[in-house]
């Protein structure tokens, strides 16, 4: 192999950008399994979640939006999209209250709905290196976990909604890919 092919290949690595499911794609009902170890391997589908995050304009992502049926999540809800912070088999050891905001999601696009979650959470997870940490959230960060785990449970956070909301959504959404074929 060439330097050339060598280098080449290194850099489709580092800006990946991943395909991101749509609702009513029946894979975001996949339950996502544990990481078993931290390696080369999920730090580059990590890279490559936050690249694909950060192009979509989002501020989180779930590796079960990407096909990937892992317990992993990229967040960033910081002003300058710099401070990544990475969840790797997230486990919520607490959650307190009730807060109802405004929500979307890079998988169904265009569609804003109030969803009722904690107020105020704990959570366990690893970090990109393996590190397990413990973490209590609540406002913007605190409802991003938990529509994110949410994902990991196959579960979008249009299933918040009432079934009548669901189905008028995915009539839209179905219209909507019909038109951009």
């Amino acid at each position: 192999m060439s330097f050339v092919t060598a280098f080449s290949s290194e850099l489709d690595h580092i800006m990946a950008l991943l395909p991101i499911l749509h609702y009513p794609d029946p894979r975001l009902h996949t339950r996502a399994t544990a990481v078993a170890v931290v390696d080369e391997r999920i730090r580059q589908l990590v890279d490559d979640m936050a690249e694909t995050m950060r192009a979509a304009e989002g501020v989180g992502l779930a590796a079960t939006q990407v096909d990937v049926h892992l317990r992993i999540i990229v967040l960033d809800v910081s002003e300058d999209h710099q401070q990544l912070q990475v969840f790797i088999n997230p486990r919520l050891l607490s959650s307190e209250g009730e807060a109802e905001n405004e929500e979307g999601c890079l998988s169904v696009p265009g569609i804003y709905d109030r969803v009722t979650r904690a107020r105020r959470i704990k959570v366990e997870a690893m970090n990109r290196e393996g590190k397990l940490f413990t973490l209590e959230a609540e406002g913007l960060l605190g409802t991003c976990i938990q529509h994110e785990m949410d994902h990991l449970e196959g579960k979008v956070f249009v299933q918040h909604l009432s079934q009548l909301k669901q189905n008028r959504i995915k009539t839209k959404l179905r219209k909507r890919a019909r038109e951009n074929l």
